[in-house]
């Protein structure tokens, strides 16, 4: 995954989501779960790559950052409660994947195969 499409798509295919740019600035999209209207994917271009920030269990939080350099702490988020994804091409698809499954499971509570 390289590409902020490829990321809003994959935020899209789960139940009960629907895409938004609220900040009246296009290059910020997120991805929101319907029943709460809580973000659980936000992407935006920062320093020519695409970033995804991504909610994260506080128990993993570090696991991603200290295997990934291009995951950092949350970026113009809650440090202790969300990830930035710097989608470089240094971390394999089904790892960024996970990471976003993660941040879905956190707002709707479900699991999505």
């Amino acid at each position: 995954m390289t590409t902020r499409e490829e990321a809003l798509a994959f935020g899209l295919s789960f139940p009960d989501t629907y895409r938004e740019a609220p900040f009246h600035d296009p290059n910020w999209q997120l991805v929101r779960y319907k029943k709460n209207k809580k973000a659980f994917l936000w992407t935006y271009e920062r320093d020519g790559y695409i970033n995804l920030n991504v909610k994260v269990d506080p128990e993993w939080r570090d696991f991603w950052r200290n295997v990934y350099d291009s995951v950092i702490p949350g970026y113009h988020q809650n440090k202790e409660h969300w990830n930035t994804i710097i989608l470089d091409g240094s971390i394999p698809e089904k790892e960024i994947r996970q990471m976003i499954t993660e941040s879905y499971d956190r707002f709707s509570h479900k699991t999505h195969l």
